[in-house]
């Protein structure tokens, strides 16, 4: 036993109690020796590189280049998105895509290149491979998006999966973006990224890396155009990424670069190119449409573990409706288990759950459980008992089922990557719909096991069936709770059929939007963490998960009036407006905070509810385009380098700009206007962009702009749909797209349209739906026409 191990496990010990703390390290030694005895040891290894192309063979889209050590497929898609593969990879299989891979575009030709290289011409990309392997995607006027050099792979003498290497370069003003949920950025800075869904144990701020959800998908934003790089491979790996620079004059400009290694798995990519707009569909179009969450949902949600007690439920209920504060839903979290087990509930606390439910649905109230993946294994446990039975559970390599240890102490894990226990968990869900229960949120899924020391998770070694493909661990890993998403949504659907599941989970991976969606995880309480909210939000987004939010006042600690009221106002024009807190932070209810922050946080909240028709509308359109609700400034002009680096606003849809306030004591702030003509919504002053100005930022308020012309759906006064309509600047015309809400189940949403033309002083809104039938007649409410 190594000495720092023994002092670690003296700590768990002390620190969580003596039961669970010897639990920990039991199975913190348990995991150490399940993977020595099921991993082969790494010995002697031998490095490769593809060497050089010996002959090609032509196929629709594209082809097959076989170099001297290697050989390199190479597809062109309808719809311009390229895959390569080296080694025999190729698209499928595949937890990420939504489908069967896309159909190859017929016009994508193999040619001959200069100096013994190849090429795939196709409308919208150029694909250019060396005669040693370097891969180069252009657009179709011939400017280089990314270089992908040579690969190396280093292989076991022994046998076993490769390691690998892809160095790439960029242009040198390009912005890298993406690769998950990073509370660093949007934009990602110089350094190391790690690609392994990690519960970091702790509440975490914007250095924590990595967190509960890492994916290898990079949004690149340069001049020359934005691309998406996704590489399909859910082994361990890191991303070493490095800013270019310009030459300032010399004549040299330093490529950006990107390095990906990984423990194993394919070399196999996707890239797509063109506006953001563009890269989002077509990254929907191979990974899936993102899930429409209900009305509800996007509404406000009170949470918090510890509530204790149905009567404690009901009065943090009583006191929304006592001070007049909108509220749609109420999570429950692992204190209403019976002793931490999930599907279960304690009866003593919660002695008539369904009873609570019905009324609190009644008030418009929904409640969402919490679901975790692990399963307290012990006779007498009926979820236990039945997945024996089942033959649910992981295993290791010598066939015994995998103990872990998670909040009901010893627990086994089903195996996600099986259909068929796919299919049994997602049943389950009949016991938490009969308690009441609209919504699930899918908690310690990365999957995390507590240890004293070591991972925080299954030994690498456990087997998993990966849909009758047999693997271990190191594979399953990342999409484990991508599995457990699919599991708990394909299972309301079928207990459900008429409506539309909700299901957010903390941890997942590339495709996880089809499912649902996510939330920060446990953020900390402090100015940093709310700036880390933000920059999760908006990271995510670009990688395709466009519903998320975070725990309003962090998680862990007790925030200030000022932090909090600021965190609330954040939450209001994101996703999913949540607050929730641990069972040792302080109270997160409005009203506890003083006179001053619940009359400000009343005021967000009735704007938040003013804004529902929007959002609903947002969510429909992510469903059909890819496009995330909150997206970063530079969404449509990313050819603006200031734009591109600004990272203290985002937009939501195309209509309104958001400026939350991210520091102490600010009662202004500059912020960033894309082209165009904006409107400050409290004020209707008009401001042009592209520039900075400052602008008043209260503590009653955040400033938010409207893009002139931008058509709004909000709620009326009566509670109808209306039209908010901001005037269009002189010469200019304007319009939107309106998704009135079809309820919570499959109905078709219809899209209006609406044109917004500025005739003299008098502003004209036309519409029409998508299947040429009139629209219906809405109130208009014009807005900006007291500014020229």
């Amino acid at each position: 036993m190594e000495g720092r191990d023994l002092v670690r496990s003296v700590k768990a010990v002390g620190s969580v109690g003596a039961a669970q703390g010897m639990r920990t390290v039991r199975a913190a030694w348990r995991r150490r020796r399940a993977d020595a005895r099921g991993l082969p040891r790494r010995g002697a290894e031998r490095a490769r590189v593809p060497g050089v192309v010996r002959d090609v063979e032509p196929l629709p889209g594209g082809g097959v280049l076989r170099f001297s050590r290697s050989r390199l497929r190479v597809l062109v898609a309808v719809g311009g998105a390229v895959f390569w593969g080296w080694d025999g990879a190729g698209p499928e299989p595949s937890y990420a895509l939504a489908g069967p891979c896309p159909q190859p575009d017929p016009r994508a030709v193999l040619e001959p290149d200069k100096e013994g290289g190849w090429r795939v011409v196709a409308e919208r990309v150029t694909v250019t491979v060396s005669r040693h392997g370097a891969v180069q995607v252009c657009t179709p006027g011939g400017v280089p998006l990314r270089r992908d050099l040579p690969p190396r792979w280093w292989e076991p003498a022994d046998g076993g999966p490769a390691r690998w290497r892809q160095c790439s370069e960029v242009a040198a003003d390009a912005r890298f973006f993406g690769l998950g949920g990073r509370p660093s950025g949007p934009r990602l800075r110089d350094g190391t990224y790690r690609l392994w869904n990690t519960d970091p144990g702790r509440a975490f701020g914007p250095d924590t890396d990595p967190l509960y959800i890492t994916m290898p998908v990079q949004v690149v934003v340069a001049d020359a155009g934005t691309h998406l790089v996704f590489h399909d491979n859910s082994w361990d790996g890191t991303v070493t990424l490095r800013e270019g620079a310009e030459g300032a004059g010399s004549g040299h400009d330093r490529a950006g670069t990107s390095e990906l290694r990984m423990d194993g798995g394919p070399l196999r990519c996707w890239v797509v190119a063109g506006t953001p707009a563009r890269v989002a569909h077509a990254w929907a179009s191979l990974t899936g449409a993102p899930a429409v969450p209900p009305a509800w949902a996007l509404g406000h949600h009170h949470a918090r573990w510890g509530f204790g007690s149905e009567q404690e439920v009901r009065r943090i209920v009583a006191g929304y409706q006592e001070h007049g504060l909108p509220l749609d839903a109420v999570h429950l979290d692992i204190d209403h288990f019976d002793a931490h087990q999930v599907f279960t509930v304690d009866h003593d606390r919660f002695p008539k759950l369904p009873v609570l439910a019905e009324e609190l649905r009644r008030d418009g109230i929904r409640l969402v459980s919490i679901v975790d993946p692990a399963v307290r294994a012990a006779p007498g446990n009926a979820v236990y008992e039945a997945g024996a039975a089942e033959d649910a559970f992981v295993r290791d390599a010598s066939g015994a089922v995998v103990r872990g240890v998670v909040w009901p102490g010893e627990t086994a894990f089903p195996d996600f990557t099986h259909p068929g226990v796919r299919q049994w968990w997602g049943a389950l869900y009949r016991e938490r719909l009969a308690q009441g229960f609209a919504g699930f949120w899918h908690d310690m899924n990365e999957p995390t096991s507590f240890a004293a020391f070591g991972e925080t998770t299954l030994p690498r070694s456990a087997r998993h069936a990966l849909e009758g493909r047999d693997g271990d661990h190191r594979e399953a890993h990342n999409v484990y709770a991508l599995c457990m998403a699919r599991a708990g949504y394909e299972g309301l659907r079928e207990l459900v059929p008429e409506g539309r599941p909700f299901v957010f989970s903390r941890s997942g991976w590339a495709g996880m939007q089809r499912y649902g969606g996510t939330w920060s995880g446990d953020v900390a309480t402090g100015w940093p963490g709310l700036r880390a909210s933000l920059s999760l939000a908006l990271g995510l987004g670009l990688c395709g998960v466009p519903y998320s939010g975070p725990d309003v006042g962090g998680f862990d600690g007790s925030p200030s009036p000022e932090l909090y009221l600021r965190w609330f106002q954040l939450a209001a024009y994101l996703p999913l407006f949540r607050t929730h807190a641990s069972l040792r932070a302080g109270r997160r209810e409005p009203w506890e905070f003083g006179g001053e922050v619940l009359r400000h946080a009343r005021a967000a909240l009735l704007e938040r509810r003013r804004l529902l028709p929007y959002f609903v509308t947002l969510a429909q359109l992510a469903r059909r385009t890819g496009a995330p609700y909150a997206r970063p400034v530079w969404w449509s002009a990313p050819e603006d380098r200031a734009l591109r680096d600004c990272e203290d606003a985002f937009l939501l849809g195309d209509g309104l700009l958001v400026a939350p306030v991210l520091h102490p004591g600010a009662d202004r702030r500059t912020v960033r206007l894309p082209h165009g003509r904006w409107y400050d919504t409290a004020t209707e002053r008009a401001y042009e962009g592209p520039g900075q100005v400052l602008v008043d930022a209260p503590l009653g308020r955040v400033p938010v702009f409207a893009r002139a012309g931008a058509v709004i759906p909000v709620l009326g006064d009566r509670g109808g749909l209306e039209l908010e309509v901001w005037a269009p600047a002189p010469g200019r015309t304007g319009g939107g797209l309106v998704v009135p809400d079809p309820g919570d189940g499959w109905a078709d949403a219809r899209i209006e349209r609406y044109t917004v033309r500025l005739r003299g002083r008098r502003v004209v809104v036309e519409g029409e739906r998508e299947d040429g039938a009139d629209v219906p007649s809405r109130p208009v409410r014009v807005r900006g026409l007291g500014e020229g």
